[in-house]
């Protein structure tokens, strides 16, 4: 168990709550209780605003894959390097509302604040908010507000305001804007945080006021694309009138209310968003009306429950279990909801570093969706997964194009980092460099298939995908004499950006190797089973049978060594050759290094950032015997920082399987809280999306050692020493298996299927729908 003070907010099962105002701890909060669709970010700032402490407070609402573009400005240029970087926008706030009591505004930092909680309930989906609040004057209200974001309408969000007069009769107002007076967060000195902006990205086109609704039309500046923000309004009290103001940048609803002593005043608002990057211009001010007409009639509880049924579905089959530790089991719900409300579920968008809850790392994409992020939704929600890979196959002719620009006469490469498909990354020995991209899509789209029994991407475009991604490895690898004739990738950057512009990456080879051989089998299995498929793809691509075999034979001939003095898997070519960075007289305060070395000195030395080479063990885990695993573990465990998010979830799981309980638990500790506690100090700008599919992994993955070997789940589970026992379900091959652990036992469920074969341990198990079996647990491990 854990230290509950330790902790950022009390322990609760199902949800976050905040008792009081803490403005040291607000701009936490405001992303801990952040709204998301998928599309629709909203940070969980106050309705009415913030006059706190400086730098206490960050507005923001986002929208998932809406960009603008400024050039990349290079000091000293140079061919190829990305010119162009796109960046997530903060669009109009849309959730503002003003209290006034006579003419003294509400403000949490004004008068005297008798109460403040906000809470969030992971089954629910809704904010809450309430205060009781005195103003100067001594007049005392008790406001609550409800606030969602909605998962049934992608473009909308709705709130109720409510005002109750506890000692006074008396004119109040409530005033209702969609401002478009918002600001972006400056980079700075830490490259993790935001954008460069030049100018003001959204350039205001119209302002559209009718009644209860209003709107404001923007343009992008650079990129071209409009965007509607739009309000509309249903208030319940019993003496009131209103009117319209329109401000530079905003639409202002002034409600003028006599309210009497004990009444309580409903305001109930709706807003949507809409871009031309789903709907031509002319359509986005029509469908914004019409949706907020639809809702505004059916009312906001139907929301409510509309939202209530959707996260109850979700729950039914993802929830993760855990008794025996409630600060686990409220951080990995926590992270799940949060997965949950940022990932892209429509084809075209995809899930950013920091989700739809703050501009950090500008809203791009990187390849933690298809490592971390994609095993997560593939076993809980499937067609989640599937849009992922849509997005993917919408961005190949990018891929193409960037593949020329890198002088590859055939073959696509995937850009590090994006949002609509072209690289953003400015600095290429950690970015472009990160060839391994490639192979990460393709591992996604093998373990689709795999787990799914679904070939129908690859059938409709994602063998495409597939195979002009292998030829990129023929295009930077070869045969090397001095190496055997073993095919060598020379000049690229692994997952560790601590060591870049090595020759013979480990990850990157043993991830290629696979990616070479599931092409050729693709290929081969497409030209026997679906041959008109195939002579399209190969039309297209302009490939011949001698390429496909070339493939084979680059990926049995892959460099993979083991250093033979020391037994383990070298990172690259030099990496053992260099010297160990001094841990001891490194100052505690000078981690992440990167925010205080520069990249020179740290990669003149064996230190890494991020899982690596153990990373590449757990994914390709039917190729290394427990032993080699076991050997790497212990030599580059004692290398690593962790100064990157994705890694302690990588050491959990792999200190499960070779036999490091504790540790395992105390990675997993660090990955399953990390926002929630803040342990990487930098949660105000944004969450950590694949520490958070880590949690998911380090439960699945680690302790109950749930492999796919070809389609098969293979468990070796275990029960960590504090909990009473643990449960999560997974969909394979369209049926839903559960899995509990308790009392030196694993128990299989199959709760939807014709039939099911995994393994325990060594041991096949055959189930059939509503069969259970139970087997004892293996040892206890070292």
């Amino acid at each position: 168990m854990h230290d509950v003070g330790s902790h950022t907010f009390p322990l609760a099962p199902w949800g976050i709550t905040e008792p009081h105002c803490d403005p040291l701890r607000n701009q936490l909060a405001e992303t801990l209780f952040a709204l998301g669709n998928g599309y629709i970010g909203q940070r969980a700032t106050f309705e009415e605003g913030y006059s706190g402490p400086a730098g206490t407070s960050r507005d923001g609402t986002f929208l998932n894959g809406f960009y603008d573009i400024e050039p990349i400005q290079y000091p000293e240029n140079a061919y190829g390097l990305a010119r162009r970087n796109q960046f997530m926008l903060n669009v109009p706030n849309a959730k503002r509302v003003q209290l006034w009591i006579d003419n003294e505004a509400f403000d949490v930092f004004q008068g005297t604040l008798e109460t403040h909680q906000r809470s969030l309930d992971f089954r629910e989906g809704v904010l809450h908010r309430e205060v009781v609040w005195t103003s100067g004057s001594g007049k005392k209200v008790r406001i609550q507000i409800r606030r969602l974001v909605s998962f049934e309408h992608k473009h909308l969000f709705a709130m109720e305001f409510q005002v109750t007069a506890l000692n006074f009769s008396g004119p109040i107002r409530l005033v209702s804007s969609v401002d478009g007076e918002v600001r972006h967060l400056a980079a700075g000195d830490d490259p993790r945080v935001g954008s460069h902006v030049s100018a003001p990205p959204l350039m205001l086109q119209e302002v559209v006021q009718d009644q209860d609704f209003s709107a404001l039309v923007h343009k992008t500046r650079n990129s071209g694309f409009g965007l509607v923000s739009a309000i509309d309004h249903q208030l319940q009290a019993s003496d009131f009138s209103s009117s319209l103001q329109g401000q530079r940048q905003s639409s202002e609803h002034d409600y003028q209310i006599d309210i009497q002593e004990h009444e309580t005043v409903t305001l109930h608002k709706y807003g949507a968003y809409f871009t031309s990057r789903d709907f031509p211009e002319a359509e986005l001010l029509p469908r914004a009306r019409e949706l907020l007409t639809h809702a505004r009639l059916g009312g906001f509880e139907r929301l409510v429950q509309s939202q209530k049924a959707y996260l109850q579905a979700y729950w039914s089959e993802a929830d993760v279990e855990i008794s025996g530790d409630d600060a686990l089991q409220q951080g990995i719900r926590f992270n799940q909801f949060h997965l949950l409300q940022s990932v892209g579920k429509d084809g075209k968008t995809n899930i950013a570093a920091k989700g739809v809850t703050g501009e950090g790392y500008e809203g791009h994409y990187f390849w933690d969706t298809e490592i971390y992020i994609f095993p997560v939704m593939l076993f809980t929600r499937p067609e989640i997964a599937r849009k992922l890979l849509e997005y993917r196959l919408q961005g190949l002719n990018h891929a193409r194009e960037r593949a020329r620009q890198m002088s590859h006469k055939k073959g696509a490469l995937y850009p590090w980092r994006t949002i609509a498909g072209e690289e953003c990354s400015a600095y290429f020995p950690a970015g472009t460099a990160q060839y391994h991209i490639n192979a990460d899509i393709a591992y996604s789209i093998k373990l689709y298939t795999e787990i799914t029994g679904d070939e129908s991407y690859l059938l409709e475009g994602g063998a495409e995908v597939l195979m002009e991604t292998a030829r990129i490895w023929m295009g930077i690898g070869a045969f090397i004499e001095p190496r055997g004739g073993a095919f060598c990738i020379n000049e690229v950057t692994g997952p560790d950006e601590y060591s870049a512009l090595v020759n013979n990456n480990f990850y990157t080879n043993a991830m290629a190797k696979m990616h070479l051989q599931f092409a050729s089998q693709v290929a081969r299995k497409l030209q026997k089973l679906h041959p008109e498929v195939f002579q399209q793809v190969a039309s297209q691509m302009d490939l011949g049978l001698s390429e496909i075999d070339g493939w084979q034979q680059a990926a049995e001939r892959m460099y993979l060594p083991t250093d033979e003095k020391l037994g383990v898997h070298p990172q690259d070519d030099s990496f053992l050759s260099r010297a160990v960075w001094d841990f001891e007289n490194t100052p505690s305060d000078h981690y992440p290094l990167l925010l205080h070395y520069h990249p020179l000195v740290i990669y003149r030395y064996q230190v890494c950032k991020q899982a690596d080479v153990v990373l590449a063990l757990m994914l390709l885990s039917d190729q290394f015997s427990l032993e080699e695993k076991k050997r790497d573990y212990d030599y580059y465990e004692p290398l690593t920082t962790h100064d990157s998010s994705l890694s302690s979830c990588i050491f959990s799981i792999m200190a499960s399987e070779v036999g490091y309980r504790q540790k395992a638990y105390d990675y997993f500790m660090d990955t399953a809280r990390m926002d929630l506690d803040n342990q990487h100090n930098n949660t105000q700008h944004g969450v950590h999306t694949a520490a958070m599919a880590g949690t998911w992994m380090g439960v699945v993955y680690g302790f109950a050692g749930m492999r796919s070997h070809q389609g098969v789940l293979h468990f070796n589970p275990q029960l960590p020493q504090s909990w009473i026992h643990y449960q999560f379900k997974v969909h394979v091959r369209g049926q839903l298996l559960q899995v509990r652990v308790e009392n030196g036992q694993a128990e299989y469920l199959l709760l939807k299927g014709t039939g099911l074969v995994l393994q325990h341990g060594n041991q096949n198990v055959h189930l059939q729908e509503g069969a259970s079996q139970s087997l004892p647990l293996e040892g206890e491990g070292a």
